[in-house]
């Protein structure tokens, strides 16, 4: 496609404002002149090629625009007969460098904004910029539309008009039969007239349909007045807000790509999702938002960074007030939607809109995104991440894993709530259901070479962080192996209860005989395990069995800061009574003393506190412990018994979940 403008006029009504230049130089803002942000806009929108007629003032046209170095080829035509003749004869002067090709039309006065331009280049259709809003104009080009296309174009038309502007994109097939026109009516010596005296005469064969810009800025400079308000416009289109969220550790080309397009409808700003909003919708992020907040504001575009705090865009937009929201077409359905819902509402406020372009969704893209997932599992980043989710969001959440397809669940299972999304933090390798997986009972019967391999299959295919169940840890020459292991694994934190001998369930209490370790011992333990550490990333947590075992507050007070003061990095308080008075009694003590040491609570019996209400009392790990054993069960069970009561499989259907959805959680590679 070649550009063509028109640029042979005097500009007589604009007075001295053209007494050294022609018209299209004038300076519409600052920075810019009527032709210098045409052809910027030409150039952005992908186009090479300008043909451009010239008359008056010629060779300063000419200098002027190769002075302004864009990444364009001109082609210029002078009118010799500028001060004669009308652009009709400067179209049939340039006709042998316009034919076999789409042509993009233009008067060198039309001012207009980016999203005017992209409507007409990306027209599949020969169009012509038209506005349904604006009042028809007593001496300016208005178009005569009937059945969705324009039979008449001039200034004497009024019925069944539009008002128009001479912005066209006319295809070649289109355009040979007007430029025919356009030359039988100058070799007939009819060259004072518009260019769309010749379209009338062929509108029934050269189809152009109507583009409605509506209250978009397009419009002509012909006088002092209307360079004035054109410029008011203009820096009002330039100025309005447009938004967008990213969440991007990695910024491709697809980001670039939208980023480019979002710019070229005013002042952009770029929300950036906090950690704790990525976490919570991701996963945790590679880079922290600082840095990935510091690589948007370097994208040439973007005029502003702020932080976007929850996934939910309600807060920013309200204190933004964007004219534009631009977003990729990847939310109009899925997980995203009620999001895509609230910011249309949300712009409904004050009149903003909703801009969607096509999803970037590419192999290579794909390939940047398993690159992500990669590293976010090596070793070294699933570490530490535990600790950095602590600090940033207080409290997290844990549930429970036993095999591949577990760890698949918990790592991609995520709800939508209040404009804000919920997911686990975190998963635990619990030896309760680790060994029931393997039809052994719970006494650490399942040797660590056994569970190492339940952290091999589970780390193979997921992401977040691992939270261990040690048991007692064993002897300390053996605990002291496990750390160095798990360390090494990649796990995130060890929880060892402060008891003896063969392991009984906790939830048993005083019914069976289990031994509380000494404090010594088991500081001794925990101070072993800690010197046994290679980074300061990994964390040993104490459960202190204290409750379970009615020895009282004091003692698990007592144990707790005993225990701290060995080294370990978190505290696990236990109860197996369904009322949470005494843990949230443990959690008020110990906070009283202890701001900073981390509170760990298995909340299977006393299940009726919230999340929320953990965080608010000084709890910063809820772990589900064995939920995912426990209702995959009783499902397996049911299917079972349905099988053997019918015979056939049919009735079992219903409740089973398609082979289709469950590959989908599994990662191809």
């Amino acid at each position: 496609m070649k550009a063509l403008i028109l640029n042979s006029g005097m500009g007589q009504r604009m007075g001295v404002l053209t007494s050294n230049h022609p018209k299209c130089m004038t300076e519409v803002s600052p920075t810019e002149t009527i032709l210098s942000r045409q052809l910027r806009l030409i150039a952005e929108a992908g186009l090479t090629e300008v043909v451009m007629t010239t008359g008056y003032y010629d060779e300063v046209l000419v200098r002027y625009c190769q002075s302004l170095g864009l990444p364009l080829t001109y082609r210029f035509v002078k009118n010799p007969l500028f001060d004669q003749t009308n652009y009709i004869y400067s179209i049939y002067m340039a006709r042998q460098l316009l034919m076999d090709d789409d042509v993009l039309l233009m008067h060198g006065d039309l001012v207009f904004e980016n999203r005017v331009l992209d409507a007409i280049v990306g027209s599949r259709e020969s169009c012509m910029a038209v506005s349904s809003t604006a009042p028809l104009p007593e001496k300016d080009f208005k178009a005569v539309v009937h059945d969705g296309r324009i039979d008449k174009v001039g200034i004497e038309f009024f019925d069944d008009a539009v008002a128009a502007q001479p912005l066209y994109k006319i295809n070649k097939e289109d355009w040979a039969v007007w430029l025919g026109e356009i030359v039988r009516f100058c070799e007939e010596d009819n060259r004072k007239c518009y260019a769309e005296n010749a379209f009338n005469r062929v509108s029934d064969r050269c189809r152009i349909v109507p583009m409605d810009v509506k209250d978009a800025l397009c419009a002509e400079i012909d006088t002092p007045d209307d360079l004035e308000d054109v410029s008011k416009k203009l820096y009002e289109v330039e100025n309005r807000v447009v938004y967008m969220c990213f969440s991007a550790d990695l910024i491709h080309s697809g980001h670039i790509a939208i980023i480019r397009k979002a710019r070229r409808l005013g002042r952009l700003v770029v929300g950036v999702l906090s950690d704790e909003a990525v976490a919570s919708y991701k996963r945790y992020p590679l880079i922290p938002y600082s840095e990935r907040a510091s690589l948007f504001a370097n994208i040439s575009g973007v005029a502003e960074v702020v932080e976007q705090r929850t996934l939910s865009y309600a807060d920013n937009l309200r204190q933004l007030r964007p004219a534009y929201v631009v977003h990729g077409d990847d939310w109009v359905t899925g997980f995203q939607r009620p999001i895509r819902d609230e910011v249309i509402r949300v712009l409904a406020e004050w009149g903003g809109q909703l801009v969607e372009f096509p999803y970037t969704d590419d192999d290579k893209l794909r390939e940047l995104d398993r690159r992500s997932r990669a590293q976010l599992a090596m070793p070294d980043m699933r570490r530490g991440r535990l600790r950095r989710l602590i600090d940033m969001k207080g409290l997290v959440t844990a549930i429970e894993a036993h095999s591949g397809i577990t760890g698949l669940i918990a790592e991609k299972t995520t709800v939508l709530q209040d404009g804000r999304t919920y997911q686990f933090d975190a998963m635990w390798i619990s030896s309760l259901c680790d060994s029931t997986a393997k039809g052994k009972p719970d006494i650490e019967l399942v040797d660590m070479t056994s569970r190492f391999r339940t952290i091999d299959d589970i780390m193979e295919v997921t992401t977040k962080p691992i939270i261990f169940d040690g048991d007692t840890g064993g002897l300390t020459e053996h605990f002291v192996y496990t750390v160095k292991s798990l360390e090494r694994m990649g796990v995130s934190m060890v929880i060892i209860e402060d008891k003896t001998g063969l392991k009984k369930n906790s939830l048993f209490g005083t019914e069976v005989k289990q031994t509380q370790d000494t404090i010594e011992n088991f500081c001794a333990k925990i101070a072993a395990g800690k010197r046994a550490q290679k980074t300061s990333d990994f964390m040993i947590c104490a459960r202190i069995e204290s409750l379970i075992l009615e020895q009282g507050m004091d003692d698990a007070i007592r144990r707790a800061s005993a225990f701290v003061g060995a080294g370990a990095d978190a505290i696990m308080i236990h109860s197996r009574k369904r009322d949470p008075a005494e843990i949230f009694e443990f959690v008020e003590r110990f906070r009283s003393t202890d701001t900073a040491t981390p509170i760990v609570v298995v909340p299977t019996s006393f299940n009726t506190v919230t999340e929320e209400e953990f965080k608010a009392r000084g709890v910063n790990v809820v772990i589900y412990a064995n939920q995912l054993t426990r209702s995959g069960f009783p499902a397996m069970q049911r299917a079972a018994r349905t099988i053997l009561e019918h015979h056939r499989a049919k009735e079992c259907d219903d409740l089973c979940m398609s082979i289709k959805d469950i590959i989908t959680l599994i990662p191809e590679e």
